[in-house]
């Protein structure tokens, strides 16, 4: 009996031995799993690092190889007649830009001031109707200033100061689209014009040497061609914001003719409640 749980002992003690053993062996592996996973995870995240910068070092190669392309095409474009065209775009770009600006800051939400004009009568008269219009900002709250400064010689001339104010506006929102359309008509024109000047320099190359040498005629032919393309490229970029602030005026005017109807309606009512 004695030897029957002594060889239970042996037998138990073994058993935990052996357990404690895989369970230390399977902590280990676990460690060392663990460490492989974070090694693999850091050369991971270390290859995706090295392919960024890769990639971020390729993008500003590109953009620098793409910089000097455009600076050699312009030089060899010709100097005078790139200039022209380069100064079209300047110009263009500076009095669009000038444009974007004055237009959204000329936008007004019409429904929300036409909302304060009236409430503004209803409470305050005319003269609080006119102190919301001079606190307002863009082209619709002038306009109403104009008619409700008006208001007491009759609702016939506040109609006609409306329509004549609204015209006076409207000249202002379209103030240097003009120019704009001179640089899209101008800058192909001196594309052009460049080469025309590049086929009669290459037919004098030609001429000069008595004989037809396909490097010269095709030096000529190319900076003809770059003339041509840069001011085609600066038209189409002009045209594309040409058309924006087109558009953008038109919403404008919509909203202020819309709101010059609102506004004679809110006046007649106004001036029936108090007759």
């Amino acid at each position: 009996m004695k030897k029957l749980f002594a060889f239970l002992a042996v037998f138990g003690m073994l058993s935990i031995g052996a357990s404690s053993i895989y369970a230390q062996g399977e902590e280990q592996s676990m460690a060392e799993d663990t460490t492989s996973a974070q090694v693999t995870e850091a050369e991971a995240v270390e290859g995706e690092m090295v392919e960024e910068a890769v990639v971020g070092q390729d993008e500003s190669e590109e953009l620098q190889g793409l910089h000097k392309q455009i600076k050699a095409k312009f030089i060899e474009g010709g100097a005078m007649f790139m200039s022209f065209v380069l100064l079209a775009l300047i110009f263009g770009l500076a009095i669009t830009i000038e444009r974007i600006i004055y237009l959204n800051l000329s936008s007004t939400n019409t429904k929300k001031l036409l909302q304060k004009v009236e409430e503004a009568l209803n409470e305050g008269g005319v003269e609080a109707a006119k102190e919301v219009c001079r606190n307002t900002r863009g082209p619709v709250a002038s306009i109403f200033y104009q008619g409700l400064d008006r208001f007491d010689e009759g609702l016939e001339v506040v109609e006609k100061s409306v329509v004549s104010y609204g015209s006076v506006q409207m000249g202002l929102l379209e103030k240097g689209l003009t120019w704009i359309s001179l640089f899209i008509a101008i800058a192909p024109m001196l594309g052009f014009m460049g080469t025309v000047i590049g086929m009669i320099d290459a037919f004098d190359s030609i001429q000069a040497m008595g004989d037809v040498s396909a490097t010269a005629v095709a030096g000529g032919i190319k900076i003809a061609l770059i003339t041509t393309v840069s001011g085609l490229i600066v038209a189409i970029i002009l045209q594309v914001f040409y058309n924006y602030l087109v558009s953008k005026i038109d919403g404008i005017v919509n909203s202020m003719e819309d709101a010059s109807i609102s506004l004679m309606d809110i006046l007649v009512k106004y001036n029936m409640k108090n007759k």
